[in-house]
């Protein structure tokens, strides 16, 4: 038997990088699939890959009414869902303080906290009701480092997105209810595009990819119901922006 036959599975940012490859993981192992993403076109796109049977559900979940609205639709359609992924981000060129507009603060912390928050929050008197249910958070190594590299935003808003994650666990564990974060490192996706410095072509197959990613999420939603991994850390083996370093130590 497939190992999420008969589980509902909510994967936001569902239509590209990591959120795509989750859901096709997820598919594959027999779940039912709701996609959401601002953009129907892409949601198209994973949904023929997982070849068909996936429910798309457009929205922007920075937006109250649209959680809502969206979360009915994911209920009516696939059930649960048993399983929420919140993978949708976002970061920008312009991300460091002297570059900061009010708009830029609000994208950025509405984009990466405000969003996974309230369909957390959302999900969890239906787990709570069903007698249990999974959340996988997509955060990042930015929500346990600090560094130039991601910028004040992203990586504040990702210090808040872990402490939600633990707070879920703190509150709901009673109810068998279970949140994972998972903190990668460089991934190859798009949202690589957005670096003030892009990474160099050469380097892009040493990252993470998004299969990797959803390898993990896979591991965590299977475990046996009274296991609860809370945090996963994951960096590419070659960590390039270290590298120059570490040669250099090499050869001492």
């Amino acid at each position: 038997m497939k190992r999420l036959a008969g589980k509902s599975a909510w994967v936001t940012g569902g239509g590209s990088g990591i959120g795509r490859a989750i859901a096709i993981a997820f598919a594959a192992e027999g779940a039912k699939v709701a996609l959401t993403g601002r953009r129907t076109g892409p949601l198209e796109e994973t949904a023929a890959m997982i070849g068909g049977g996936a429910s798309i559900v457009p929205a922007d979940l920075t937006d109250q009414a649209q959680v809502a609205a969206a979360l009915a639709k994911v209920e009516a359609t696939i059930g649960g869902p048993d399983i929420l992924v919140n993978n949708a981000g976002v970061n920008l060129p312009k991300r460091y303080l002297h570059q900061l507009t009010p708009e830029a603060i609000h994208a950025l912390v509405d984009g990466n906290l405000t969003a996974p928050f309230m369909t957390s929050v959302a999900v969890l008197p239906g787990m709570r009701a069903r007698g249990g249910g999974h959340l996988v958070q997509i955060a990042s190594m930015a929500g346990k480092n600090i560094s130039f590299l991601s910028g004040p935003g992203y990586t504040a808003a990702k210090h808040g997105f872990v402490a939600l994650s633990q707070a879920i666990n703190q509150e709901n564990g009673i109810h068998n209810i279970r949140s994972c974060c998972i903190c990668p490192g460089e991934v190859a996706t798009d949202i690589l595009k957005n670096r003030p410095e892009p990474v160099p072509a050469e380097e892009i197959e040493r990252l993470l990819q998004p299969e990797d990613i959803a390898a993990m999420a896979l591991f965590v939603v299977t475990m046996p119901a009274r296991a609860n991994i809370t945090e996963m850390l994951v960096t590419p083996t070659y960590m390039r922006l270290l590298a120059p370093q570490a040669k250099k130590i090499a050869a001492m």
